[in-house]
Formats: structure tokens, C-alpha cells, sequence
């Protein structure tokens, strides 16, 4: 750690009992009349603490080898749509708990162990759709996380075990190691220093054998690969399922398998159907011509997940 005390790297243990931290506030805006609704994309005047950047802040690094007591100040990249907060919802954010359910169920849920007792942790968490998911599947020791209030206070309304706290910080100061650690937030919102020491204080939180989810834009797609990195400020790179995998084998973790994450999921609707079939269709070329380039990716899909496990 040395000589990299200016790093911009987020380190996040507290150096006191009293260290600060600043909480992010909400934007609520007029989308339900009883509830607060997310933050708008508009431009934000307010000072930066109001419009939800983060301060920097005097903390100490959660590294094995640093320093007792070494602090640095560090601060995340993403300013717009920040790491430890979730993005993804509709506007309807109601009707995303219904959606999500279905895309997460058929996603996610097989790779959740299957003793509901498991400790289960879920960062930017935002409304609660993965949480709500896990909680109407009978596990029982799930809490979910975000940084901001308003999001949070939808997954209150809905009784879920939510609250406010931000990923970096609340991994860097929690001693009671999770079996599941979930990552609601593309991994993409953090820069290559920043990730790999997210995935580090991962690592550090799970029990032995513990399991990691995480999911990423996929950057061998033709369409939205490249399209993906112009889209969002806040998009830093892209990942496809060979370098997701070199990343997570590289921060500690085995066992590590890539795979799809399928957005065709609501069978009721018949042009869900369709979509699948240009997909499939789609995939197999772009297979070929990859295949042209000696190249071997299999996975086509808009984004990516992977699921590894804690290796000591």
C-alpha cells in the first residue's frame, strides 16, 4: 500500500468510531403521490452533496498488509449514477417488482443455496426487487443495501429488510461473514482500480466456500457492446465472459461460471417468443463469425453474470 496513499481506489473502513461519511440523499420526484419515486436524470445544480456525489472522506484501507491506522481519501468515479445505488428499475417502479421478480427468478434464484437460513447480502439494493424476490422464495436472513434513501424507502413500504448504507463502506466495517453476497449494480460503474477492490472486500465478507453474483455489460455483443460505453458517462469499460472471468479468478475466487443473463423471460407474451428465436438466430452467427477470427465466445447476450466462490 505504500505510496498509493492518494489512490482513488475506494478504502472504506471507517479510521474512527466517529469517522464521517456522508449519506446520500434522495431526488424524489412526482411519479406516485404516497411514495418517493427515484431520482431523475436531469441536470443537477445543487451542491454536490445535495445531488448525491460523493465527499471525499478520511477513512483507513481494509487491506491485510496496509498500515495500522494508514488513511488516505478516496472517492468513487461514477458521479451520475453511482455504484452502490440501482439504476435498472422502470419508471413504473411498482410494476418492476413484478418484472424483476420473473428476470431475477429465472436468472438468479438457481444459484441462491437452497437453505432459506443463509445469510444473504444484496448491494444496491434499490426498491428491493431482489430482496423481495428472496423473501417471497422463504429465505429468511436477507438484507439488502443502497445508498439512497428514497429507493430504500420503497423497499420499506413493501416490509423488506433494506437500508441505507453504502456498499464500500459497509463491507469494509462488517465482521459477520454472508454465504451470498448479490450485486444488484453493473460492476461497469466502477473503474478497473475500484473493482478490483469491491471484489476484494467481497471476498473478505464471505464465509468459507462463500458465493459471489455479479453481472456485467457483455462487450461481445455486436449491437450493444460498444453502444454500451457511449450510452452512459458512467460506463467505464465492458466485459465479455473470458475477461469477467480473468477478473474474478485474479481477486481470489474459483470455480467461476459465466453465463447470460436471458432478458426473454415473460413467456406470456407471445412476441416473447419472436425475440427469443432472433436471438438464438443472431447468436449462432455472430458464433461464426467469431469463430472466423479465432475467437471463441459463446455468450451474446446484452449482459453477462457470473457466479464464483470464495477460494482461500
Amino acid at each position: 500500500m505504500r505510496g498509493r496513499c492518494r489512490s482513488s481506489l475506494a478504502k472504506w473502513l471507517p479510521s474512527s468510531a466517529s469517522a464521517a461519511v456522508l449519506e446520500t440523499s434522495g431526488h424524489p420526484q412526482d411519479c406516485q403521490p404516497t411514495l418517493p419515486a427515484f431520482p431523475n436524470r436531469e441536470p443537477d445544480n445543487r451542491e454536490p452533496q445535495q445531488a448525491g456525489l460523493y465527499k471525499m472522506s478520511t477513512i483507513v484501507s481494509p487491506r491485510r498488509n496496509a498500515e495500522p491506522n494508514e488513511e488516505i481519501e478516496a472517492r468513487l468515479q461514477a458521479q451520475i449514477e453511482p455504484f452502490d445505488s440501482f439504476w435498472e428499475a422502470p419508471e413504473d417502479i411498482e410494476k418492476g417488482y413484478s418484472s424483476f421478480h420473473k428476470f431475477y427468478e429465472h436468472n438468479y434464484l438457481q444459484y441462491i443455496p437452497r437453505q432459506k437460513d443463509a445469510r444473504i447480502l444484496v448491494t444496491s439494493c434499490g426498491p428491493g426487487y431482489f430482496v423481495n424476490l428472496l423473501s417471497k422464495s422463504g429465505y429468511t436472513d436477507v438484507l439488502g443495501i443502497d445508498s439512497d434513501a428514497s429507493k430504500v424507502r420503497w423497499a420499506e413500504t413493501k416490509g423488506l429488510n433494506c437500508r441505507v448504507a453504502r456498499a464500500f463502506t459497509f463491507l469494509a466495517s462488517n465482521r459477520q461473514p454472508f454465504d451470498v453476497i448479490f450485486v444488484e449494480q453493473e460492476i461497469n460503474h466502477l473503474t478497473k482500480e475500484e473493482v478490483r477492490e469491491f471484489l476484494e472486500l467481497c471476498r473478505r465478507n464471505l464465509g468459507d466456500s462463500g458465493i459471489l453474483i455479479v453481472h456485467s455489460l457483455n462487450g461481445a455483443n455486436p449491437i450493444t457492446g460498444a453502444e454500451a460505453l457511449a450510452q452512459n458517462f458512467d460506463h467505464f469499460y465492458t466485459l465479455t465472459e473470458y475477461s469477467l472471468r480473468q477478473l474474478l479468478e485474479s481477486c481470489g475466487f474459483g470455480d467461476v461460471r459465466v453465463v447470460p443473463l436471458n432478458l426473454y423471460v415473460f413467456y406470456s407474451n407471445p412476441l416473447n417468443y419472436v425475440a427469443l428465436s432472433i436471438h438464438a438466430l443472431t447468436s449462432l452467427i455472430c458464433s461464426l463469425y467469431f469463430r472466423l477470427y479465432g475467437k471463441t465466445n459463446r455468450i451474446f447476450s446484452k449482459k453477462i453474470a457470473a457466479i464464483c466462490r470464495r477460494k482461500d
